[in-house]
């Protein structure tokens, strides 16, 4: 059940935000293996002045269509899986809606199925955690 929250700087189209949303989501869908129903995405637009980013950190090229993207996720993937994700997100972004994979800046963080309330206040993935024996 991961949920992204997804920045870039204020100006685009809805169509645009949305291409960006649809291409994280297929990528997780693809990469990890989340339920094709499970996208929970926020997008954050910010003016020039809050949007703050160094043009050249680790000698790649930004512009200001950089687009960060925090996925925050259950722990235990492989570490081999994560970058596949973060390859996958540049590669998708890049086709639709066209940015550039230098512009692409994935952070990912884990956390535990209890972490997470879904909806009423309960816990129902640590409840499904334990009827399977694993909690």
């Amino acid at each position: 059940m991961p949920t992204s929250r997804i920045a870039l700087r204020r100006g685009k189209s809805p169509q645009y935000r949305r291409a960006i949303s649809d291409a994280v989501h297929r990528a997780l869908v693809e990469v990890i293996g989340i339920p094709n129903e499970d996208q929970f995405h926020v997008i954050d637009e910010y003016d020039a002045e809050n949007f703050i980013y160094h043009p050249s950190f680790l000698d790649i090229a930004r512009t200001d269509d950089l687009v960060i993207i925090n996925i925050v996720l259950r722990g235990g993937r492989s570490r081999d899986l994560r970058v596949q994700l973060h390859k996958k997100i540049a590669e998708l972004l890049e086709q639709k809606p066209g940015v550039r994979p230098q512009d692409v800046f994935v952070y990912l963080v884990e956390n535990d199925y209890a972490d997470w309330s879904v909806g009423n206040g309960d816990a129902p993935l640590m409840k499904l955690l334990e009827q399977a024996g694993a909690g």
